[in-house]
């Protein structure tokens, strides 16, 4: 347990330092500085979720997100105990990982051009705040439902990192310009706690629509995944002489 817990609270921490940091780094231009933009920022969370998949994936299943834990526990892959562990491991290395932006921006040099330390918002020129519930709620549930259905024990396991990184890049194509996107409540939490004011206003938001989001991916996950087929004696030794 405590090697899981340790992969899940320095895999939540390098999500929000690597993926937060570059929105926070390079998000819009400033200056004569260089620009990530959204889609660099969109391509940095999958690509570097798609090396924890494979990194840490091993040893905790690389949830690194408590809206991914939530669905595990629901259907029934992750006992109760487990889960709330990981979720408190998860909170503990986001808060970590926003600190450090935190004093980047603070005391090292760096310029925040998100202006929030890449907290994630609604209003103003995106969504209100049923909009954005709306918005996280469903790209949650169809991130979460993918992670869902490519580790289950059917599928094909070598690709699922690629696949959840791959996922998680268009979500955020999609999501950038609404709410920052969350799909993550531990990500929304972290950055918050440093940057204060409106965003830690309505961090609430970005606490309880993932939650909502994961459940309703096991309700989808339930309705598509293929059929459990049981193996006859027969088609047993079939498959022993095979491996064989």
């Amino acid at each position: 347990m405590g090697r899981k817990l340790t992969a899940e609270f320095i895999g939540t921490f390098l999500l929000v330092f690597l993926a937060v940091g570059a929105a926070v780094s390079g998000l819009k231009v400033v200056g004569e500085g260089l620009s990530t933009g959204a889609v660099g920022v969109a391509i940095a969370f999958g690509v570097v979720l798609m090396g924890l998949a494979y990194a840490i994936g091993p040893t905790s299943g690389c949830h690194v997100n408590p809206a991914v834990t939530l669905a595990f526990w629901l259907s029934k892959r992750q006992e109760g105990k487990e889960a709330i562990g990981y979720m408190v491991a998860q909170f503990a290395g986001a808060a970590v990982g926003g600190f450090v932006l935190w004093i980047l921006v603070k005391s090292g040099g760096v310029t925040d051009t998100t202006g929030a330390l890449g907290a994630n918002g609604f209003g103003g020129d995106g969504p209100n705040a049923l909009g954005a519930f709306i918005a996280e709620v469903l790209l949650t549930a169809a991130f979460v439902g993918v992670i869902l259905l490519v580790t289950d024990w059917m599928a094909a396991p070598n690709f699922a990192g690629l696949a959840i990184g791959v996922t998680l890049t268009a979500v955020h194509l999609v999501g950038i310009p609404l709410t920052g996107t969350s799909v993550n409540p531990a990500r929304s939490l972290g950055p918050a706690l440093f940057a204060g004011g409106d965003s830690l206003q309505q961090v609430w938001l970005f606490l309880v629509a993932p939650f909502v989001g994961g459940a309703l991916a096991v309700v989808f996950w339930r309705l598509v995944r293929p059929e459990q087929t049981t193996i006859g004696d027969e088609g047993q030794e079939q498959l022993s002489r095979e491996g064989d």
